[in-house]
């Protein structure tokens, strides 16, 4: 009963893209129907599109952050394919970010889901750690890293509360991020804003969402859980 096999062609880790490919191209050769290939970071910001009676689905333009472990980008969706990317990371995605810092904390991959459980015990103004200084909508995760790093090392030897400091590492970034789409809408003057991609299901910034939504008067587009990892729904 397939009509068409759709597939990601990218961005992506390459040994994944190759098996998908190779898979989506042999089962439209062997059944002789259409094979379509789905950019991955528009699949994400698409996913919002989705039919299910339960969610509201944004009006264009709008503004999507789109954030996962190899992505982290302010775009700008005039349609379903009419995209601009108005700024991004100038090195790592944010992500990495959770990930490396759940790695020095001797947590495993992936450690982002497991910062945002113990954040949820923890003081998020236990400690503080220095915002990057880079363009307006442009991020950087790198120097926060290393940050994080050096940091981590000379308090486990003072004060290792594991859920202090997974939730200010949360709340920095969450931080970081709010700032950016802050700014995001002082330069459109579009409020209609959706986050999308894997990150988007951490709770600290789903939350600062809700909130901006009441402090800002923006209208906000938060994707069920399952949509916000990679899925077939969305391709």
């Amino acid at each position: 009963q397939l009509s068409a096999i759709a597939f990601t062609k990218g961005p992506g880790l390459m040994g994944s893209l190759l098996v998908g490919t190779s898979f989506a191209k042999s089962l439209a050769l062997g059944l002789q129907i259409p094979l379509i290939d789905v950019n991955h970071m528009q699949a994400h910001i698409l996913a919002h599109f989705i039919a299910d009676e339960n969610s509201k689905k944004p009006t264009f333009p709008f503004i999507c952050l789109t954030i996962s472990g190899g992505h982290t980008q302010i775009v700008k969706v005039s349609d379903y394919f009419k995209m601009e990317i108005l700024g991004e990371t100038i090195d790592d995605a944010v992500g990495e970010a959770f990930d490396k810092s759940a790695k020095i904390l001797g947590l495993p991959y992936p450690g982002g889901p497991l910062i945002d459980k113990y954040a949820q015990l923890g003081n998020e103004k236990a400690f503080q750690f220095t915002k990057p200084k880079v363009g307006d909508l442009e991020f950087s995760f790198s120097g926060l890293k290393t940050g994080i790093l050096y940091f981590i090392q000379k308090q486990v030897r003072i004060n290792p509360n594991l859920n202090d400091i997974c939730a200010s590492i949360q709340f920095t970034i969450a931080e970081i991020l709010m700032d950016k789409l802050k700014k995001a809408v002082k330069i459109t003057g579009i409020k209609q804003i959706a986050i999308a991609g894997g990150v988007s299901a951490n709770s600290e910034i789903r939350n600062r969402l809700k909130l901006a939504e009441k402090h800002f008067g923006w209208t906000t587009f938060i994707p069920k859980f399952e949509y916000t990892t990679d899925n077939a729904a969305m391709i």
